[in-house]
């Protein structure tokens, strides 16, 4: 889930800023960026519509953003 956390780092913002908005703890979001952790769907729904790219480009199975 290493593009978790170059989204996160390309808009500047901490794991506990994304944590906050997700409603999740910052432990289980640094979990999400390391893959120890499963996102949920829900939260993939979230993560893409924040950082307006698709899931399929946040799980690795397309280069293309949108």
């Amino acid at each position: 889930m290493e593009r978790l956390r170059d989204l996160r780092e390309d808009k500047d913002l901490t794991q506990q800023e994304i944590a906050d908005m997700l409603g999740c703890s910052q432990t289980t979001y640094s979990r999400y960026e390391t893959g120890d952790l499963n996102v949920p769907i829900d939260i993939l729904k979230k993560l893409a519509k924040f950082y307006k790219v698709s899931i399929d480009y946040i799980v690795g199975i397309t280069n293309k953003k949108n």
